[in-house]
């Protein structure tokens, strides 16, 4: 740090905020920390009393913390991301519709590197209008750019470290199931929430076709969803383990792979996904029809931007898993499914 003339002072760098007061209108930073002095700054500068300035000097191999976060930003950023301006040393990343899809293991080697900074929400997060998920800067004003050539290098080893992948349209055939649906006995409630959800993440129900319990009406209606040409089929009803709950045994009719039936996700234990012919088959357990987050939030935004979901998925899930039930629910702010 040195003390310079203002008019000597073009391209450097001020060690501190410069106040600008209007007596009667306003007092605040003419300048701020970090600035870069430029040609048309001098007249203001002098303006505010300012003839002899304290600056950095800023050595060979140095950079200023505003360009180590657009290099680390620019490296870092995926599809889906749109880069906010720099403030105060700080970009953050905005997001547009879609899973957010973060990959940790970069952004761990990244983060080792001391005096670099990458901060992300969780993975996997469903992003249903645009919003900031990540942010970027350094510690210190200025850094060794060696630092951020390290952070340019790991991610040139990735496709990218934060990006959304979009939701692709689906058409989802819509089976309900129980007697008393079927036989008019009472009102279904479960079609309107699931068609709501759907339109949410940009897919579209098909139909909603409603069978008794027998799993042999259930199976045929699953087979004629996807011969129709349904991506994704989902039933509703008949997932738990009551006799009369033939759903599980409805879905292995049709000659799927069950990749699980449970999940360790309170709600959604009695949670079904098969696959048949590469399109999902999802069992959804009734706690989907009245609890705003479930296993359906974690699981169906995943297989809508195209990431298949295995047995391993599933069995990870468990840590994470238990939503707390606040009062008011702030999903997908809060730890559930994390």
């Amino acid at each position: 740090m040195k003390t310079v003339p203002v008019q000597e002072a073009v391209g450097m760098v001020l060690c501190h905020d410069m106040t600008r007061i209007v007596p009667g209108e306003s007092k605040g930073p003419a300048f701020r920390k970090g600035h870069i002095i430029s040609e048309e700054d001098i007249p203001t500068l002098l303006e505010i009393g300012k003839e002899h300035i304290y600056v950095l000097n800023m050595e060979k191999g140095k950079i200023h913390e505003d360009e180590a976060a657009a290099r680390i930003a620019r490296a870092a950023m995926g599809p889906g991301i749109t880069l906010t301006n720099v403030c105060e040393g700080r970009i953050n990343f905005e997001a547009s519709v879609g899973l957010l899809d973060v990959n940790v293991e970069a952004l761990n080697r990244i983060n080792s590197i001391e005096e670099v900074v990458l901060a992300t929400m969780h993975t996997g997060q469903q992003v249903t209008e645009p919003r900031a998920v990540a942010g970027t800067r350094v510690v210190p004003l200025v850094i060794d750019e060696k630092k951020i050539e390290q952070v340019e290098a790991i991610c040139a080893e990735y496709p990218y470290v934060v990006g959304v992948l979009p939701f692709k349209p689906h058409k989802v055939g819509l089976v309900t199931t129980g007697s008393e649906v079927f036989h008019g006995r009472i009102k279904d409630k479960f079609g309107p929430v699931i068609q709501k959800k759907f339109d949410k993440l940009g897919s579209k129900v098909m139909d909603q076709r409603f069978c008794s319990d027998d799993p042999n009406m259930t199976r045929d209606a699953i087979l004629s969803f996807l011969a129709e040409g349904a991506e994704m089929v989902v039933v509703t009803g008949g997932m738990s383990v009551d006799p009369d709950d033939q759903t599980p045994t409805a879905i292995r009719a049709t000659g799927a792979e069950v990749v699980t039936y449970g999940s360790p996700t309170f709600p959604g234990v009695m949670f079904m996904v098969a696959i048949k012919d590469g399109v999902p088959i999802l069992g959804l357990p009734g706690c989907v029809m009245y609890h705003r987050a479930s296993v359906f939030d974690l699981i169906v935004p995943r297989l809508l931007a195209g990431r298949k979901v295995s047995r391993k998925d599933i069995v990870a899930m468990g840590h994470g898993g238990f939503c707390a039930t606040c009062d008011i629910c702030h999903y997908p702010t809060c730890p559930f499914g994390k």
